[in-house]
């Protein structure tokens, strides 16, 4: 049974995750900034108040969460250790597979909290192509198996050996739209027999 403490506190961990206040979340989610304020957390009276299931929904979609990664923060679930390695390192050969997934060695670890047992490792960033969603130093979690859908933010990897951390575009039978999140960098058209593999980008800790 969740209790009052616990669904905050998996707001204050949410937000922690991305680097955020939890007046930061609010405002990423189009709440008001105090939403998520501890002077929020009971009404007048003592009485507690719960944060609704509305401002929950919008602040996982600011952060691109799931209400499954959210229920973990809440119950507390422990994390776990997933391989790490450098964006601009995951480029050479012998660190994925052909599905992108982790193989070989020269990965280090490091622990996140409420990871499930799906199968996923962290990468982590380099260059500004993805300021300001993602900047240098960020670790983001990247799913190979996890469902991609226009709009996701992904890595992808060509078959040349680059590995870029975008947003995935339009996608035709021939054609991949991938999109920076930083102006300065045209959107790239790569076509789609050159990619070697796309994995969706979970989350990301600041």
């Amino acid at each position: 049974m969740m209790r009052h403490a616990d669904m905050w506190r998996g707001i204050d961990l949410l937000a922690e995750r991305h680097g955020l206040s939890a007046s930061g979340l609010a405002r990423a989610a189009g709440l008001d900034s105090t939403s998520f304020n501890r002077s929020k957390r009971q009404s007048r009276d003592g009485k507690p108040r719960w944060p609704s299931t509305e401002s929950v929904s919008k602040a996982l979609e600011a952060v691109g969460g799931t209400f499954e990664e959210f229920a973990d923060l809440v119950e507390g679930r422990p994390g776990r250790s997933v391989p790490l390695i450098g964006l601009a390192q995951a480029g050479y050969d012998g660190f994925f597979d052909d599905a992108g997934f982790p193989v070989g060695e020269g990965w280090d670890s490091v622990r996140f909290p409420g990871l499930r047992d799906e199968a996923v490792y962290a990468l982590e960033i380099s260059g500004n192509s993805m300021e300001p969603v993602y900047r240098e130093g960020d670790r983001v979690i990247v799913a190979p198996g996890a469902q991609i859908r226009r709009g996701d933010r992904v890595i992808v990897k060509t078959l040349e050996g680059e590995v870029l951390a975008k947003t995935l575009g339009r996608m035709t039978d021939t054609q991949v739209e991938l999109i920076s999140a930083n102006p300065d960098y045209p959107v790239r058209q790569t076509p789609r027999n050159m990619i070697a593999w796309m994995a969706r980008i979970l989350w990301a800790s600041q």
